[in-house]
């Protein structure tokens, strides 16, 4: 046997290669255990493990005859082995070989996307420190609301990076399992020790009971948990989209030299990397709701699952894995302009300290409904006239003056003041040991 069974790269996990050698690896390791157990000479699995193997090209070529691609495969290595070919597959069904090694695909893929989220969440965690105390207005329906800093967005998708790591650990372990049990699960033909035996060489757990499949619950849960990275992915995407829109930019794409942004237009330096992304995104959905199609079978199984798993599971491990790798490299290369931050900041003239006007006028007596109105009035005035400001309105304003002093009332318009808790929030989050 060739042994070609390594951890190779995203895209080779779903190619033929890495497929068929596992599906033989299976099958060797079976005939290991029944050798184990007293059900095969020990010369026989040598002979096996010697000149077992196969040719991607004949299987396909067979397969044109049987119409079934674990037969073509079987009668491919029985090629190669001759007559102890005889025990290889004994006792199990095609889906034996094909979810134990769907089993291992996604879970070398899940660990290989595990490493591209940390690396995403390493590269979220250092623009947040950087930009822990980069005021920047915070907007609620996209209207001002009141400022935050740029620091903070970051550590929000710090946060959501670091549940979506334990997601995906979750599904990881949920997808581990193999199962060498039959037709329909009952391990007729087969003992249960060759089950634990195969599946403890291949780092997988038996699961428990099964059908002639592994129950599709599993891979729901797996490809849904790479939708949600996925969503994950589209809202920091829609973020910097949003904060690069030319009446705003406060955040911009990296863009290289040469780069060209428009076929029409030579000035246009357009966000198409968040907007790849946010595309995407929508992909994995769609095969995140086919996933969950897929759980519901006839009986012990049919085949209406299988066409489906042929489709959304390499492409959402490679779209994923592709996704993540775009991420990491946006952030690490995002431009960010703390100028303009403090000038949109700026633009509603000091409406981003209502909320806090309101308390301090509750604070010095005012009922909640008689200082929303005093602050409304003079914020409305500012909305209506661009050389008004909330400061002055409300120095102007004699309802204002009844409860707050001049003192008082500019005391209240420091951005700072705003942010004491910043420090706080940081060092639950970024700055903890978690």
């Amino acid at each position: 046997m060739i042994d070609r069974y390594t951890l190779p790269d995203m895209g080779k996990i779903w190619q033929d290669e890495f497929k068929y050698n596992t599906w033989l690896k299976i099958e060797i390791l079976a005939c290991e255990a029944r050798s184990v157990l007293g059900e095969i000479p020990t010369a026989d699995v040598e002979v096996i493990k010697k000149k077992a193997n196969f040719e991607i090209k004949r299987v396909l070529e067979i397969e044109e005859t049987t119409k079934h691609d674990v037969i073509a495969f079987l009668t491919n290595v029985a090629e190669y082995v001759g007559p102890e070919s005889r025990h290889i597959h004994y006792g199990m069904t095609s889906s034996d070989i094909l979810d134990t090694t769907l089993s291992i695909q996604m879970k070398a893929a899940g660990e290989q996307l595990l490493k591209r989220l940390k690396d995403l969440k390493a590269a979220l965690k250092e623009k947040a420190i950087e930009h822990k105390n980069t005021l920047c207005v915070g907007r609620s329906h996209g209207i001002h609301a009141e400022p935050t800093t740029m620091g903070l967005k970051f550590a929000l998708w710090f946060e959501e990076a670091r549940r979506n790591i334990k997601r995906l650990e979750n599904a990881i372990d949920t997808i581990s399992v193999g199962q060498i049990s039959g037709a329909v699960g009952t391990f007729e033909h087969l003992s249960p020790k060759v089950e634990e035996y195969v599946c403890n060489k291949l780092g997988l757990k038996p699961a428990p009971v099964s059908t002639q499949i592994i129950q599709r619950d599993r891979h729901a849960e797996f490809i849904t948990t790479l939708a949600i990275v996925g969503a994950s992915l589209e809202k920091i995407a829609l973020e910097i989209r949003h904060l690069q829109r030319t009446e705003v930019l406060e955040a911009e794409e990296y863009f290289s030299k040469g780069q060209k942004g428009s076929s029409a237009m030579p000035h246009k330096r357009n966000p198409i990397v968040s907007e790849r992304i946010a595309g995407l995104s929508r992909v994995l959905r769609g095969n995140a709701t086919a996933a969950i199609e897929d759980v519901a079978l006839w009986h012990e199984r049919d085949i209406s699952h299988s066409s489906v798993e042929r489709i959304i599971v390499p492409d959402s491990c490679i779209a994923l894995d592709y996704m993540l790798d775009l991420a990491t490299k946006l952030i690490k290369n995002l431009l960010v302009y703390p100028e303009n931050m403090i000038k949109n900041l700026n633009l509603t003239r000091g409406l981003v300290f209502s909320q806090t006007v309101l308390l301090k006028l509750v604070s010095k007596g005012a009922s909640r409904e008689d200082a929303y109105k005093i602050v409304q009035t003079s914020a409305m005035d500012v909305w209506a006239d661009n050389s008004k400001n909330l400061e002055s309105e409300l120095l102007n304003s004699g309802e204002a003056r009844k409860y707050l002093s001049e003192k008082e009332i500019k005391e209240v318009f420091d951005y700072g003041k705003m942010l004491d808790n910043v420090d706080y929030i940081f060092a639950r989050s970024v700055e903890s040991n978690n």
